[in-house]
């Protein structure tokens, strides 16, 4: 399914497919080729896009084709990358990224950011996958200010969690996160079941705080204090050297700081 580029291979730099050739389904679960996802990696996706049509006033963003859908080398495997871009009432972009590596890694990456104008949190969820199983699944709802609004802290609170057995450490920029982050390992399909609903139930307390928010002006403080938490949020996640260390060598550095910048954590754009 990877295109060369003519007279070449994938690794002089990444090849990007058109939108009209590109089917997960298609491309990325079929077992005739012997490159299926991680069950969780599917079923995750699958939910995510479920909650996502829920969502106020949804759209399609436009994206860089050189960016959509990526393909290239890594230590003489293949790498695809495929990302979806959306945008709704409260939210500036909705992203989904899968990523598979030959028969090994896999990575679904999931951030929504929302319009610093409301008063919403920055919600995310990754899995890292292998043939070995899920080694790592993260999800919440990380506040842009000091704290969570009301709306969406008290359903937090108010929940019970699934009993995780193997709960992880955050790494050293995980400040971030909220007190209601989950980052564990699930260590059987009735705990990467409860993980599936654990992000459908933090997607579905956004969903309803997106429509019981109310948007304040662009020159208010609020906002311009939300605007300077996103860019210290996108910040802090670009500290995350082994994303970096990654695309660089699969496909150099000056493509990774584009892609890094532009796809994953963008800066809110300017308030005008």
């Amino acid at each position: 399914m990877l295109q060369p580029r003519a007279g070449g291979d994938l690794s002089q730099g990444p090849v990007a497919k058109s939108h009209s050739v590109l089917s997960l389904a298609g491309l990325m679960s079929e077992s005739t080729n012997g490159l299926e996802l991680h069950p969780l990696v599917i079923s995750l996706a699958e939910q995510i896009r479920t909650c996502r049509t829920s969502l106020p006033s949804l759209s399609s963003l436009a994206v860089d084709p050189a960016l959509e859908a990526i393909s290239g080398l890594l230590d003489g495997e293949s790498l695809f990358i495929r990302n979806e871009l959306h945008q709704c009432l409260g939210l500036r972009k909705l992203h989904l990224e899968i990523a598979r590596l030959g028969m090994g890694l896999q990575i679904l990456h999931c951030v929504f950011f929302p319009d610093p104008r409301f008063d919403l949190p920055i919600f995310g969820a990754d899995i890292v996958a292998s043939p070995a199983g899920i080694s790592a699944a993260i999800v919440d709802l990380s506040p842009v200010c000091e704290a969570l609004p009301l709306a969406i802290s008290e359903p937090l609170s108010a929940m019970k969690l699934p009993p995780f057995e193997q709960v992880r450490e955050l790494p050293a920029w995980g400040t971030i996160f909220s007190p209601y982050v989950k980052f564990i390992r699930p260590i059987n399909q009735q705990e990467q079941n409860w993980f599936v609903d654990l992000v459908a139930a933090y997607l579905d307390i956004l969903g309803q705080a997106i429509v019981a928010t109310t948007p304040d002006a662009l020159d208010e403080l609020t906002t311009i204090n939300r605007h300077k938490g996103q860019l210290s949020y996108c910040r802090q996640q670009k500290r995350n050297d082994k994303t970096r260390r990654v695309l660089e060598k699969a496909f150099g550095s000056a493509w990774a700081d584009r892609y890094i910048e532009e796809m994953l954590f963008d800066d809110p754009p300017p308030l005008q």
